[in-house]
């Protein structure tokens, strides 16, 4: 089996849904952005050599339907010979797609690949909407399998105990570690400047609007200045007198993120310097209507594949898509809150659906080298009742 490595990782910046500056930006440009910033970065790689790009998007309808992929591929820099396939398992569609790749390159069957994920959640509302009809059997016998994230969220808080007091005090500690990272340049690391044209809100009562041009450089999604008191403040949005809010749950924007994977082998004679290895990937099934504690599952799963236990581990990126599931997924599998999504997650930035697990490699090994650290997970709850965990070792 070939040694696999992640060779460098980018993404765009995290705009928010509807309101920020990727607004009128489709996926597939976000993409395309990724795959030329890459290559741009690694000039001494000849695109022919590239065989697939992967790509993770959630929700493939409307303008990201029909191979997102390959048209990303042929908006690009890459020749028409790359060819491009998108899947879907939804929250983890990202990380699942660089497992995809780097199975692909363990096998012998391909020296260098690109994966990654997207999704633009305003983009999902342009044009008309996609009807899914939904399967009679699973509506009569398994509803809970259609409930909306928060409301599992909600169980989870509930079946768990976890209370308000607790999911607010780790948003804010969320959005703390995110403004540090912000601060120390951390972030700025892992994102590649994109101008584009956006729609620009001028006055709330009107609804005037006029395009504007600007570059999106950093996430959008940050409130820096959030305090407890605040947080407090809020109401539930998705059940009366429940504990979910706006200020505990990830918040929706747009973006994307691409890696480049190539053996170990031909890394070396293109004399680059890797990120790290790509050491494995497992998925697991819970209850549907308490999706978000999956990693419970997926995590001890991927560690007996491998031969570890926790305190082998030295970072943990657990998606963090509800601070409810967030919180029970750490206690339960006793992390180390110390390495526990050191430098916040997707409270503070957002959480573009398939494009957040393949963010989140990049910024695990980023910070695994940073603290000259080696083993760390990333993972996250799935909708409709999974988990995901992929092990990634820092070179």
């Amino acid at each position: 089996m070939n040694q696999v490595v992640i060779v460098d990782s980018i993404r765009t910046g995290l705009a928010k849904s509807h309101r920020g500056t990727f607004n009128l930006t489709r996926a597939d440009d976000l993409v395309a952005h990724c795959v030329d910033v890459l290559l741009d970065r690694n000039p001494g790689i000849d695109p022919g050599e590239i065989q697939d790009l992967i790509l993770g998007c959630g929700r493939q309808i409307g303008e990201q339907s029909g191979n997102i992929a390959r048209d990303s591929v042929v908006l690009s820099k890459l020749p028409i010979s790359v060819a491009g396939t998108t899947i879907s398992r939804a929250c983890s569609s990202g990380l699942n797609s660089i497992a995809v790749a780097a199975n692909q390159i363990a096998s012998g069957c391909a020296d260098m690949m690109l994966a990654g994920g997207v999704e633009s959640i305003t983009g999902l509302e342009r044009g008309e909407p996609a009807v899914n009809e939904a399967n009679a059997r699973l509506l009569s016998e398994r509803p809970d399998i259609f409930m909306a994230m928060g409301n599992t969220a909600e169980i989870v808080a509930n079946r768990y105990q976890v209370s308000r007091e607790a999911q607010d005090a780790y948003a804010l500690q969320s959005q703390q570690r995110y403004a540090s990272a912000v601060d120390r340049g951390a972030i700025a690391e892992e994102i590649a400047p994109m101008t584009v044209k956006w729609k620009k809100l001028l006055d709330r009562e009107t609804g005037a609007t006029e395009i504007v041009e600007g570059t999106v450089d950093r996430d959008e999604c940050n409130r820096a200045n959030t305090t407890l008191e605040g947080l407090a403040g809020l109401k539930p949005v998705f059940e009366a007198g429940g504990s979910v809010t706006a200020g505990n749950s990830s918040q929706l924007s747009d973006g994307a993120s691409m890696s480049l994977l190539m053996t170990e082998r031909r890394a070396e004679q293109l004399g680059l310097e890797p990120m790290g290895y790509f050491r494995g990937f497992v998925v697991a099934g819970c209850e549907p209507d308490e999706m978000g504690i999956g990693p419970v599952f997926a995590i001890p799963k991927l560690l007996k594949y491998k031969g570890l236990a926790m305190r082998d581990i030295d970072l943990v990126e657990l998606n963090e898509a509800f601070a409810s599931q967030c919180l029970y997924c750490r206690d339960k599998l006793q992390i180390d809150n110390e390495k526990y999504n050191v430098n916040g997650g997707s409270i503070a930035i957002g959480h573009p659906f398939g494009m957040t697990g393949a963010r989140l490699t990049g910024t695990l090994l980023r910070e695994l080298k940073r603290r000259g650290q080696k083993l760390g997970i990333v993972s996250m709850c799935i909708g409709k009742g999974m988990g995901a965990a992929g092990l990634l070792e820092a070179i």
